[in-house]
């Protein structure tokens, strides 16, 4: 059977923008702009031919249908997540998938992921080398670590033992985040904040 959807984009930014009742934060979790959001949201509503939220001044807020439809679509959603988790080899709960780039030490990265999965069983990591920013924003992984610091709107920027961590904001808190930016960092929290002329400062 062929399923009539609209674009995957489109529901993942409803469901997002739904859940926070802000454009804003669904754009944090989702790692593009609010407009963004606000576009697909716009482009889901012409598919459907109803409206979803009703735009005040300062916020949105769910219609009647967008109420309905939420519902039906976090159901789904939370049926493929369960699919997804079901099919995860056996004692691994989380894939955290790391993105690489520029001049690194890979055998101490190594090193070091491989300390993290033994204080992590549950946690299996897949490293994608060279992945940059481009890659981060659209989803294909999790976190990225760079050699050098930049400046990323959106972003949160760890000092690490070898390189940068770089996660968006939406995500950067999540346990699993968090754990390996543990695991990896030389020294407790210093957390790397980038300025506009490219210097790094460090701030505890």
């Amino acid at each position: 059977m062929t399923y009539l959807l609209p674009p995957l984009n489109a529901l993942r930014a409803f469901e997002a923008a739904a859940r926070h009742l802000s454009f804003k934060q669904a754009a944090y979790e989702l790692h593009v702009t609010a407009g963004a959001v606000g576009q697909q949201v716009r482009l889901l509503e012409e598919r459907l031919g109803v409206s979803l939220f009703e735009r005040l001044p300062r916020q949105v807020v769910l219609t009647p249908a967008g109420k309905t439809y939420l519902a039906s679509i976090r159901e789904a959603f939370g049926c493929i997540a369960q699919a997804t988790t079901e099919l995860r080899p056996e004692g691994i709960s989380v894939l955290l998938h790391i993105g690489v780039n520029g001049r690194m030490d890979m055998d101490d990265l190594r090193t070091r992921l491989a300390r993290f999965r033994r204080e992590q069983p549950h946690f299996a990591v897949r490293i994608s080398q060279p992945a940059g920013l481009h890659e981060l924003g659209e989803g294909k992984i999790d976190v990225l670590i760079e050699g050098s610091a930049r400046r990323y709107p959106g972003h949160r920027c760890d000092a690490l033992a070898n390189g940068f961590l770089i996660a968006p904001l939406g995500t950067a808190d999540c346990p699993e985040v968090a754990a390996l930016r543990s695991c990896l960092r030389i020294a407790e929290p210093a957390v790397a904040t980038v300025r506009r002329a490219g210097r790094l400062r460090l701030t505890a």
